[in-house]
C-alpha cells in the first residue's frame, strides 16, 4: 500500500498510541472516525499499521478503514516531511501557473502531491488558497511564504531548505535535551 518503511521504534510508537486510543473508545464502528482523527492528531498521519490494528479491534476489513481514511481530506496516509511544501491552487495562483509549479516540485522531488519523499525530508500538497493573491503563484514551505514562483526557482527553494542542516527529529531531540554531549 505504501513505500515508506517504518523503523522498529516507529512501529512501537504507533502500536502504543493506537492501543491508548482504542482504550478510550468502545470498539464499534461509530467510533471509527474519531479514532482515526486521534491517530492523525497524535502521529501526524494515519499509518497502515494503525489502520490494521483498528480494523482488527473493530472486526472490520482493513480495506474498510482505508476507505474511510481516503474519503476524508483531513486524514493523511503519509507522514509529514521535515519540510512541508504547500503549493497554492487558488484562482489567481492557478491562472498564473500554480499547476506548473506543482508539477515542477513533483518532478524534482520524485513524488506526487500528497506524498512524502522517501528520506522524509519533504512532503508536498496542494492547498486551496493561502491569501496572497497579489504575489501569485505562491508556495509555502513550513512557515515561509514565497511569491511569484517560477519553475526555474523550484530548485533554489528546495536547496534553501535542504541545507538547513537540521530536520524536525533533530530539533525535537534538542528540545528534549537528547543528543547533546
Amino acid at each position: 500500500m505504501f513505500d515508506l518503511e517504518l523503523s522498529a521504534e516507529e512501529k512501537e510508537v504507533i502500536i502504543s498510541q493506537v492501543s491508548e486510543i482504542l482504550g478510550q473508545h468502545k470498539h464499534n464502528c461509530e467510533n471509527l472516525v474519531p479514532m482515526l482523527q486521534e491517530v492523525q492528531q497524535k502521529l501526524g498521519y494515519v499509518p497502515e499499521l494503525a489502520m490494521e490494528i483498528i480494523a482488527d479491534a473493530l472486526g472490520v476489513p482493513a480495506v474498510s478503514v482505508y476507505g474511510i481514511v481516503t474519503f476524508y481530506n483531513q486524514l493523511r496516509l503519509n507522514p509529514p516531511g521535515d519540510h512541508e511544501i504547500k503549493v497554492c491552487m487558488g484562482t489567481a495562483c492557478h491562472m498564473i501557473g500554480g499547476q506548473i509549479i506543482l508539477d515542477s516540485f513533483e518532478r524534482r522531488l520524485e513524488i506526487v502531491e500528497g506524498e512524502t519523499t522517501l528520506d522524509r525530508k519533504f512532503s508536498l500538497e496542494r492547498v486551496a488558497c493561502v491569501g496572497c493573491c497579489a504575489i501569485a503563484p505562491v508556495v509555502v514551505v513550513d512557515d515561509y511564504v514565497d511569491g511569484k514562483v517560477t519553475p526555474t526557482r523550484v530548485d533554489g527553494i528546495l536547496l534553501a531548505f535542504e541545507n538547513t542542516g537540521k530536520d524536525k527529529k533533530q530539533e525535537q531531540q534538542e528540545e528534549k535535551g537528547e543528543g547533546q554531549e
